[in-house]
């Protein structure tokens, strides 16, 4: 004899999540109740009664001390608007996969759309899809109803079809249905809403019921999705039964039998199905006794399958580098891996447990041999934030994290255990900003999409979102205060031939090459970098444009200023010659103010041209004779500075000479300020 047990029995995705939030409330010592029974299992039903929560058949029957939990079929609109106008305390443990389905519907056109609901309408989820339906609907429950429904819908030809399926509806009546739509319907925008779990469940029954001669089904009579299953398996073997408990098992059935199957709806606890299979161990023990091993090795590990992924709670009794060892209550020895104790590759053991913390597991893997329990507590806590995730995708709620590493088209961000996964487009302001400079970062973000088909969880964030948002806000901002004058912090964002465009916070403004410093620059990296923190001050508002130039030049670091604090006529310096002329020399004093040395005022003799006495680059003794601080001129002499019995007189210079010399002077002095009037009306234009 042969037995095999469906590995998708049990438990769905949705319900686990419900009575979780159930057991969690209790744990806490909140009253609860539930609008209708929590899950289609009278068994379960009264076991939670027992621990005190109950169920009701209103919102009326709740008493105020008590939280109100929404089962996983979800509820009507309506429903949910009166709870909230009521001020009632209430949880809602929709399934995701119905919550997807209520988005569908409700984002329907009320005038030009119509709803097809493949389900019973009689079941309290295709109620709840109908009470958040926004337009016009229909529902069926068999391909063949159909037949009376689309020539009704034909017949209003400008409006458009969605159809969406209850997500326990029959994977095989969905297909023929979708097959005759199509081909009557060439606009319909079809959803396949089946939740996956769902059609692995239906198939594999299917795969087991075909090659058994006696199919058990196990859980409620009242159960939707257990009831299918039971009309699945009847039609690949026609010895097929449908039990709530151990005590329906039919002996002489079982000891007739050679090939057993066995698989449970997805409201049949884990204890209900390993009660089974107990039993029916126990009754063919005592039937037979020439029992094939088989059955005995496949019945032990259906019952490890049912204790795995089973939650637990465990105390921790030491650390390691490579793992955890806990305490959970049982004989064998529980371990944590390194790599089940956190999402975040670069944790340490230490930095998430200590000696003594209790924490929740999740069974992974039983040795019975070695006397060990490989447990997880990574997958515990991500199912968790899994679950969270899940409500806050629909109120786009801005979330906080770290940003754990960089991959290939994006970067991770650890939220509640749960790996969020941002694009590369959707994880920077602009383009050009490198991914890796995220890792480690707190970041704001929020999540874009939540999806789950079978074991497969993907949620998607986006960080650029909120950042435009951020920024939007800040730019209001700073329009709102921002005058000539006002000083602000900013970062360097970008460098031109011209300037380097900064940002002060959502806003960019422009300080010239011009502006950037006191002396003459050919490029801005001569003063500031990409990402230097520079302090500048509002010196122009387009208010048209919206373009901001930007002061960066303080008034006190002006040459000028300096020269007339700390160098006033009569000063010695020590000045550089930069320059040579054929009637003097230039002479640099500060950074930014040259000094001329007129050729008679170099040596205490005749000198035929500046360049006989002096070299560019050499640095000599001068002394400031002259300013002219409205024409920005400084007169140096070398001269003046030779002793007296030095000072011997300069043969003089013709009248016609010297005035030649002093023209000529003019004429240099008149071409460098060209010059540079070019020079200030090319940048002004670059500006």
């Amino acid at each position: 004899m042969t037995i095999r047990k469906a590995e998708s029995a049990g438990f769905c995705f949705g319900v686990n999540r419900a009575v979780n939030m159930v057991y969690d409330l209790l744990d806490k010592n909140v009253k609860v109740c539930t609008l209708g029974p929590i899950i289609h299992n009278m068994e379960m039903v009264s076991e939670l009664k027992q621990k005190g929560c109950r169920p009701v058949e209103s919102i009326d029957e709740a008493a105020p001390d008590e939280t109100l939990i929404i089962r996983s079929h979800g509820v009507p609109k309506s429903v949910t608007d009166e709870l909230d106008s009521k001020g009632v305390s209430y949880r809602d443990a929709t399934c995701p996969f119905v919550k997807k389905i209520h988005r569908i519907v409700a984002q329907s056109d009320v005038e030009n759309d119509i709803v097809l609901i493949a389900g019973n309408q009689s079941h309290p989820e295709v109620q709840g899809i109908i009470g958040n339906c926004a337009c016009e609907y229909f529902a069926f429950n068999k391909e063949s109803e159909l037949d009376e429904i689309l020539p009704k819908i034909l017949l209003q030809k400008n409006k458009r079809l969605k159809i969406v399926a209850q997500t326990t509806f029959d994977t095989n009546e969905w297909k023929k249905s979708v097959k005759k739509i199509k081909k009557l319907c060439t606009n319909a925008k079809i959803f396949d809403t089946i939740c996956n779990a769902t059609s692995v469940r239906q198939s594999e029954a299917a795969q087991i019921a075909a090659q058994s001669d006696f199919m058990i089904v196990i859980g409620d009579r009242h159960s939707s999705n257990t009831n299918k299953l039971f009309d699945i398996c009847k039609k690949q073997c026609p010895e097929t039964v449908l039990i709530e408990t151990a005590d329906e098992l039919d002996s002489a059935a079982l000891h007739t039998a050679r090939n057993i199957g066995v698989t449970a709806g997805a409201s049949t606890p884990a204890r209900i199905i390993k009660e089974v299979l107990d039993t029916m161990s126990e009754e063919i023990k005592s039937g037979e006794t020439n029992v094939e091993e088989s059955f005995e090795e496949l019945l032990e590990e259906s019952l490890k399958n049912l204790n795995t992924n089973e939650r637990v709670m465990g105390t921790v009794i030491s650390i390691a580098p490579n793992e955890v060892q806990v305490d959970v209550g049982r004989k064998q020895t529980g371990f944590v891996p390194v790599n089940e104790l956190s999402n975040d590759p670069a944790v340490k053991p230490e930095d998430v447990v200590k000696v003594g913390d209790q924490i929740e597991l999740l069974i992974m893997k039983t040795n019975d041999q070695e006397g060990t329990i490989m447990l997880s507590k990574r997958r515990v806590d991500a199912q968790k934030g899994w679950e969270e995730l899940q409500e806050k995708v629909d109120s786009q709620e801005i979330l906080s994290s770290k940003v754990t590493e960089a991959v290939k088209g994006g970067v991770i961000v650890l939220y509640n255990g749960v790996r969020v996964f941002i694009p590369a487009s959707q994880a920077t302001a602009s383009r050009d900003e490198k991914l890796e400079d995220l890792v480690g970062q707190e970041v704001d973000f929020r999540l874009i999409e939540v999806s789950q088909r079978g074991r497969y969880k993907r949620a998607i964030g986006s960080i650029r979102s909120v950042l435009k948002e951020q920024r939007a806000a800040q730019r209001e901002e700073f329009w709102k205060n921002c005058e000539i004058g006002k000083r602000y912090q900013g970062v360097v964002k970008s460098l031109t031939s011209y300037g380097a465009f900064v940002d002060l916070g959502g806003v960019f403004g422009m300080i010239h090459i011009s502006e950037l410093s006191w002396t003459h620059i050919k490029h801005p990296s001569e003063v500031v970098n990409v990402g230097d923190t520079v302090d500048v001050y509002v010196k122009d508002i387009n208010e048209e444009t919206k373009k901001i130039s930007l002061g960066f030049k303080n008034a006190e670091d002006n040459p000028w200023e300096i020269l007339k604090r700390d160098y006033p006529e009569g000063t010695v310096v020590k000045a550089t010659i930069v320059g040579l002329t054929t009637f003097g020399a230039f002479a640099n004093i500060i950074p930014g103010i040259d000094g001329l040395i007129h050729i008679s005022q170099i040596a205490n003799k005749r000198i035929d041209k500046p360049a006989d006495v002096l070299s560019v680059g050499e640095v000599v003794d001068a002394k400031i004779t002259a300013i002219d601080f409205e024409k920005k001129r400084v007169s140096l002499s070398m001269r003046a500075l030779l002793p007296e019995d030095e000072q011997a007189p300069v043969k003089a210079v013709a009248p016609k000479a010297e005035a030649a010399e002093e023209a000529a002077e003019a004429e240099a002095v008149n071409e460098a300020a060209e010059a540079e009037a070019v020079v200030e009306e090319a940048a002004g234009d670059a500006e």
